[in-house]
């Protein structure tokens, strides 16, 4: 593969699967002193890649979950924040100004903390209760992150007696790492196709639903958008009737990222529609994928890790073919704002 370290990549991924059990410990001992409610907070992408895990925890338990941003939260008053709350908060750098100040704000506010975070000892990782490191750049962040926060969430999931499989999937995320280099083998060369086909397109609409609205709606932002300067709409697919298939014509490029959860008859319902109206669709199925290893009752869960695996590939060739490397900024942290 073009521009990749396997190597890399595994222990990365590996790295995430295996923080295992510092995040059951964690959750141990929070249950043992009990929480009432989970706070999910983050800035950016790093908030973003939350999505899937609390949609998981919306679609399979009753406990109480809010995703917020860090900046709206310390403003907010949040009436359900209190000190048996548990609260994670995610930086990949650990140094993001305003998740920093969240966690010191739930802190001062008596609840309990997780911090998720790419480096030990940053300001993030030092303000809260418990610090789950696991190193990742960029290129790697998307699926150490889904993963981790899935832990994070199947184990209160367990705890609580609503996900009764933990030993079983847990057991069989071992091999993800594995599958997931499959997933980028089987990608590269449509990845490099898309990339030349559309290396002078100034926009694209994204369609995403379920667990992988997260990451449509993370790659649009935090990759076409600030590491590509393309304008991207994210559309969630129950919304696409709602404006956005105004905007199709036939050279209207469109990205759908499809998952395998129980939303995926909405983004079929897109496809079916898109397929008439633009001769530039772009259909990303995780359904595609074998994944080895992984029971078919649980494919569903690593849609999202699966789509960013796969993105990533399209993310490479994308910075080449347009000269345009991924770290080039104008104003992200390179102005005050």
């Amino acid at each position: 593969m073009f521009n990749f370290d396997r190597d890399r990549y595994k222990r990365i991924q590996g790295g995430a699967v295996a923080c295992r059990d510092s995040i059951n410990q964690a959750i141990e001992e929070i249950t043992a002193r009990g929480f009432t409610n989970l706070f999910l907070i983050g800035s950016g992408g790093a908030g973003i890649l939350m999505s899937p895990a609390e949609y998981v925890l919306r679609t399979h338990s009753t406990l109480p979950v809010y995703r917020e941003i860090a900046a709206e939260f310390v403003t907010m008053d949040h009436k359900h924040l209190n000190e048996r709350s548990l609260v994670v908060l995610a930086s990949l750098s650990g140094t993001t100004q305003e998740t920093v100040e969240a966690a010191q704000y739930c802190k001062d506010r008596g609840a309990a903390t997780i911090s998720f975070t790419g480096k030990a000892g940053t300001p993030l990782a030092r303000l809260t209760d418990y610090s789950i490191v696991n190193f990742a750049e960029d290129d790697t962040s998307c699926e150490s992150f889904f993963i981790q926060f899935y832990l994070l969430a199947f184990r209160i999931m367990y705890n609580r007696g609503e996900f009764p499989d933990y030993d079983r999937l847990v057991a069989e995320w071992e091999r993800l790492p594995e599958a997931l280099l499959d997933v980028k083998e089987r990608t590269e060369e449509r990845a490099k196709a898309f990339a030349e086909r559309y290396r002078n397109e100034d926009y694209h609409m994204m369609v995403g639903s379920g667990n992988t609205w997260g990451e449509a709606y993370y790659y649009a932002m935090c990759i076409l958008e600030e590491m590509q300067w393309i304008k991207t709409r994210p559309v969630h697919a129950s919304d696409f009737f709602h404006g956005a298939l105004e905007l199709i014509e036939k050279d209207m490029s469109l990205i759908l990222l499809k998952g395998e959860d129980e939303t995926r008859p909405l983004m079929d319902r897109v496809e079916r529609f898109a397929k008439s109206y633009t001769d530039e669709l772009t259909v990303f199925d995780t359904a595609d994928y074998e994944l080895a290893g992984i029971s078919p009752a649980y494919r569903k869960y690593v849609s999202p890790i699966v789509a960013a695996a796969l993105l990533e590939r399209v993310s490479c060739h994308l910075e080449h073919v347009r000269n345009h490397p991924l770290t080039t900024r104008r104003y992200y942290r390179r102005v005050q704002y």
